[in-house]
């Protein structure tokens, strides 16, 4: 496993961070408690030590499973979580005030129910799980944040872009209040190349670079008759034609980097976003032993070559699935 320093925070942390959505159980059906718990298990004895989860990502429950895994571990393990938005709506919808969102009070009420969930005093690192830059100049965020910080509570901050918006993000970077921002970025969305990275450079933010297997799109293992099981985030993602468009972007970008089929298209798309100087982690979905022994397998790979990179981008799309 390979480390990077998370931006001004001067954390070293793995470059293959574990997100935990999937392991919440609330809107992703599969994995047993148990199931994932080996496999956190696992991800940390291969020399994993960043773990993203949500204090929304099954009401806690996904909190209480990295607590546990974290509470067994002898490693030092950096946990980062989110504030849900107090009137549930993701992402941050236009024209909603902060308040109805972000109040100071609820901020604090949430990062200490996460606290217990993760059996700790501290937290290492606060996320806002939704962000509108109309909000920038309320005092309740930053307040909020601050006191936190100030208090122990947590060590540092960040937001969390909403989904295909990464310069909404740019303002709040500018204000040096905010230690790392969480953006999608794969080889479908690489819209983050265009500005957002270049400013997080200039100022020292961490990046984590979260879904980016597309919710499974880039993991080529998605065709026209796939079916998931009731009550699954991905028949929403992947409902009328989609699946159909999915696997005909794939097979392009299978054609393209001539190859023999999809088996590698996982390990390239870690590693496409690890290609990117500015990443400081990417956090793939990961709720089995197998899918932990792939993707941290990518690390040790080191950069996608330019030629690879540069067919890559032909491969951008302008889609949000989960509108």
């Amino acid at each position: 496993m390979k480390y990077r320093k998370l931006g001004r925070t001067g954390y070293e942390v793995s470059e293959i961070g574990y997100g935990t959505w999937g392991i919440g159980k609330a809107m992703w059906v599969g994995a047993s408690d148990k199931t994932s718990l080996a496999a956190l298990r696992h991800a940390l004895d291969l020399g994993l030590n960043f773990i993203d989860t949500a204090l929304a990502y099954g009401d806690g429950h996904s909190e209480q499973l990295v607590g546990k895994a974290v509470a067994e571990s002898q490693k030092r393990v950096y946990v980062a979580t989110k504030v849900p938005p107090k009137n549930r709506l993701w992402p941050a919808q236009p024209g909603v005030g902060i308040e109805e969102v972000f109040p100071y009070d609820y901020m604090i009420r949430s990062t200490e129910e996460s606290l217990r969930n993760l059996g700790t005093d501290t937290i290492d690192l606060q996320q806002l799980h939704v962000w509108n830059p109309h909000w920038l100049a309320r005092d309740e965020w930053r307040r909020g944040l601050e006191d936190l910080k100030t208090s122990g509570k947590v060590r540092a901050v960040g937001i969390s872009i909403n989904d295909h918006q990464p310069d909404t993000a740019l303002p709040i970077i500018e204000t040096g209040l905010i230690d790392t921002v969480q953006v999608i970025y794969n080889i479908f969305d690489q819209t983050p190349e265009r500005n957002l990275f270049r400013v997080c450079t200039q100022h020292n933010i961490g990046v984590i670079a979260r879904v980016p297997f597309d919710e499974g799109a880039l993991t080529g293992r998605i065709t026209s008759a796939t079916e998931f099981p009731e009550g699954d985030f991905r028949n929403h993602y992947f409902r009328e034609d989609r699946k159909k468009d999915v696997a005909g972007r794939v097979a392009a970008l299978v054609r393209d980097l001539e190859l023999d089929d999809a088996s590698h298209l996982p390990e390239i798309a870690i590693r496409f976003c690890l290609s990117e100087p500015a990443v400081s982690t990417v956090i793939p979905g990961m709720r089995s032993i197998s899918s932990v022994d792939g993707n941290v397998a990518a690390s040790g790979l080191g950069p996608l070559p330019v030629g690879i990179r540069d067919i890559l981008r032909r491969h951008a799309w302008n889609k949000n699935y989960y509108a």
